[in-house]
């Protein structure tokens, strides 16, 4: 038996429930966690699934049943989750910019920002 057996879902669970969840498995191995499996691929690999998510995600909120949404969408966050693990990004680091974010309009907040290049 693994020592990540099976729980009955707790009442509350919050990113940052996720978040130490991620980190505790990126310190087993591989073959014992899917979490590890990912971390050793690399950040463009873990990008990749990431993305993959997020189109999946789209797809149910476009096409798809409210559950199945749901569903896509807590596969994207832990993949989010496993992204900002592998570049060393916290979520309390996250949630700041976010914090920082809210002292002004969403309009405001998106002008201030620098235009990026797109080579077009």
């Amino acid at each position: 038996m693994t020592k990540y057996a099976i729980q009955p879902a707790m009442k509350t669970f919050t990113l940052n429930d996720l978040e130490k969840r991620v980190a505790a498995r990126a310190k087993t191995s591989a073959k014992e966690s899917y979490t590890r499996a990912l971390l050793d691929q690399g950040v463009d690999a873990c990008a990749k699934k990431l993305g993959e998510e997020a189109i999946e995600t789209t797809i149910a909120a476009v096409s798809e049943s409210r559950k199945r949404l749901i569903s896509e969408t807590a596969d994207m966050l832990y993949h989010l989750m496993v992204v900002l693990k592998a570049r060393g990004v916290t979520l309390a680091q996250v949630e700041a910019e976010l914090g920082r974010r809210t002292a002004q309009s969403g309009h405001a907040e998106k002008a201030s920002r620098p235009r990026r290049r797109t080579g077009k």
